[in-house]
């Protein structure tokens, strides 16, 4: 966790903090010690942009997961219109 801190130039204090909001949810190692994605280190580091904007913690977890899941459904939408224009390709000319 202090590593993580570190990279983001956070506190660990704040890792915690949106851990208990849910954003993340690092692995454990054997050891117990907490294990972050380069995914989870990215949400993390977006939060914190957020919160340093001013943004509270709960505020910026909810828009940071907002945000994901907007990206999430532009990608799937547009796998969807992929998949459409090959079953029917004289309807998309």
């Amino acid at each position: 966790m202090g590593r993580a801190a570190e990279m983001l130039g956070t506190t660990q204090g704040f890792l915690r903090a949106i851990g208990e909001a849910c954003l993340i949810t690092p692995l454990r190692s054997a050891g117990g010690h907490r294990r972050y994605s380069r995914y989870q280190l990215r949400i993390a580091a977006r939060a914190r942009e957020l919160v340093d904007q001013g943004t509270p913690v709960e505020a910026a977890c909810r828009i940071v997961i907002l945000e994901d899941q907007l990206e999430e459904a532009q990608h799937l939408n547009v796998g969807y219109r992929r998949a459409a224009e090959s079953a029917n390709p004289t309807a998309a000319a």
